[in-house]
């Protein structure tokens, strides 16, 4: 061990993480982090531990989607307007979902992207329907 405590301004007992980052031959991101422990002006470490993490994001590429939900306020004529007039859906299919909506209580009037779908949400908000985001299953 040796004194350095005084020298970096360290407190009493303090722990210092120091770290140091790189990939294993295009694996797993790994990560070598040694704790350093100052107590009675003394710095003392413990044996560096590694730590896998996958270097990329591995949950599946699913697709996130719109979901009206029935409610007791808009008019089925209402709701099947909207549905044209938002996603230009033929009046036919405008009112399927609109009945689907009515019986099941929701209907997934739309998917794609998060940012797509949240946009899509805002915009039924703006015309007064209840609608949600939510990662497919």
């Amino acid at each position: 061990m040796r004194r350095a405590a005084g020298e970096r301004g360290l407190e009493h007992r303090q722990f210092v993480l120091v770290g140091q980052q790189g990939r294993a031959r295009g694996h797993a991101h790994v990560s070598k982090t040694t704790t350093v422990v100052v107590q009675d002006g003394y710095v003392g470490s413990t044996a560096p531990t590694e730590v896998e993490r996958p270097s990329s994001d591995v949950r599946p590429d699913l697709p996130w989607l719109t979901i009206v939900w029935n409610d007791p306020v808009n008019l089925m004529s209402y709701v099947t307007y909207v549905f044209q007039t938002v996603f230009g859906y033929p009046r036919q299919k405008a009112e399927k979902l609109m009945m689907d909506v009515h019986h099941k209580g929701k209907a997934v009037v739309a998917s794609g992207t998060r940012e797509e779908m949240e946009r899509d949400v805002q915009i039924l908000h703006s015309y007064g329907l209840w609608a949600t985001v939510q990662q497919d299953k």
